[in-house]
């Protein structure tokens, strides 16, 4: 009985440090390391374009101003292949939209600008030419003509006015007109009243002569009532001393 017993008693402590061994082995085993994590994907790419001013006159230039990162490849619509970087001057015909594609390992990105091109308005038609009536037109074209001292016959020079004058009246037969005879200061109020009539009627035949109708022409006589210049010389009775053609008949 004592011998089973101890017979028993030697198997449990060969047992026990048999398991001890093994635990002290499997304990001695290194852990195989956990695998490393996956790496970060690569970051997107950004853009951003812009345009300066947005709005211009058809003909007028702009600016594109555009940046990207994280991109190995940027294009432009209309501009083609561009840094990651950049500004460029525009000109274009009509309003456009400035797209942008950035591309790169983390995907792609985009972006636009729109310019609105204008056209400018016409230039203002000019003014239409002044009105100029026959009142303006006859002060303007017709001259009066001019006699010697005491005489009422039509100089050489006078002869170029009075062709000037009929060839108004006769381009614009709805005018009508008085004649005004004018003296100088010397000799009597009568005389020069006689002598005023004398070169208004012959300015009137001399018209009449060139074509005009001479029911288109009244003659009157201020004789020396009416000087144009008032001293006593010979340049300013000069100037008196005319048929003086005035628009309208009176």
């Amino acid at each position: 009985m004592e011998d089973e017993v101890n017979h028993r008693t030697k198997w449990f402590v060969l047992s026990l440090a048999l398991a001890l061994i093994l635990v002290g082995s499997a304990c001695q085993k290194k852990v195989a390391p956990p695998p490393p994590p996956p790496p970060p994907p690569p970051p997107q790419p950004t853009a951003t374009i812009s345009v300066s001013p947005e709005s211009i006159l058809k003909g007028q230039s702009a600016t594109l101003t555009w940046s990207s990162q994280n991109a190995n490849d940027i294009n432009i619509d209309g501009i083609g292949k561009v840094d990651a970087q950049g500004s460029q001057s525009v000109t274009p015909g009509a309003s456009a939209t400035y797209h942008l594609v950035a591309k790169g390992p983390g995907g792609s990105a985009d972006a636009t600008a729109r310019l609105t091109v204008t056209v400018p308005p016409p230039p203002p038609p000019p003014p239409p030419p002044a009105q100029v009536n026959d009142d303006d037109l006859f002060a303007q074209n017709v001259k009066d003509v001019f006699f010697d001292y005491d005489k009422y016959d039509i100089r050489a020079d006078g002869q170029g006015a009075i062709q000037a004058n009929a060839s108004f009246m006769q381009a614009h037969p709805n005018v009508k007109i008085t004649i005004e005879g004018h003296c100088d200061e010397r000799g009597s109020t009568e005389y020069n009243l006689a002598l005023g009539d004398n070169r208004a009627n012959a300015a009137k035949s001399a018209l009449v002569s060139a074509g005009v109708s001479a029911d288109r022409i009244k003659t009157i006589s201020y004789g020396k009532e009416k000087p144009v210049c008032t001293e006593s010389t010979e340049t300013c009775w000069q100037q008196n001393r005319r048929a003086h053609f005035v628009y309208g008949q009176r």
